[in-house]
């Protein structure tokens, strides 16, 4: 079962020194489900974010927010009556944000991506207005993939999207079935560099 983290303390001296530590630790760890030792780069969060409207959006899911990079600028740019879930495999990432992240809209969950359905019910949120997704998708298998992928497109509301941000560029065969327009790019001042896809208006199953 997933386990709810509410984040009440403020964020520690370091705490940017503590992600790089608990990132590389956590790749080595378990390499196949962290896409990168790295955490996403100033460049790539603002690549990935600038060009969304953040003036309507009030429920956000994160899935592998890993140390919190992308989750702080999501934070950074949301309105102060909207909700962040954040939910990784990793009980140490999810730790972590709980203890460096003092904001009351931020949720951590320790959890699979897939299991996103029931903890917004759980929640008793939605519609999904954005999803951010860093999972490696290039090293999960095929089923588990499309799971994430068709409980995303359910979850989304009409004008919702889903981004995510990956290495290899596996997801796009994953979201052409279930969303109508993607479109993609590339982040090369990223370690590693990184594909960036957009996709919008979700197909209704």
């Amino acid at each position: 079962m997933a386990t709810l983290f509410h984040p009440t303390r403020p964020v520690p001296a370091g705490s940017g020194f503590n992600s790089l530590i608990i990132s590389f630790r956590e790749f080595f760890h378990r390499p196949s489900a962290v896409g990168s030792a790295f955490p996403a780069s100033r460049f790539l969060v603002d690549s990935m974010l600038e060009p969304i409207d953040f003036a309507d959006i009030r429920v956000v899911v994160e899935y592998g927010p890993g140390s919190g990079p992308v989750t702080r600028a999501l934070l950074a740019r949301m309105p102060s009556d909207s909700v962040l879930v954040a939910i990784d495999l990793s009980p140490r990432f999810t730790r972590h944000l709980r203890d460096a992240i003092a904001d009351p809209r931020l949720i951590a969950v320790t959890g699979c991506a897939a299991s996103a359905g029931s903890v917004i019910d759980h929640l008793g949120l939605g519609p999904v207005d954005l999803i951010v997704t860093g999972i490696p998708f290039s090293t999960i298998d095929e089923p588990a993939g499309v799971r994430i992928m068709e409980s995303s497109a359910a979850l989304l509301a009409d004008h919702g999207q889903l981004v995510a941000y990956q290495m290899r560029d596996t997801v796009e065969a994953l979201l052409e079935p279930r969303f109508r327009q993607i479109d993609q790019s590339r982040e090369w001042r990223n370690i590693p560099p990184c594909h960036i896809y957009r996709a919008s208006r979700p197909v209704r199953r």
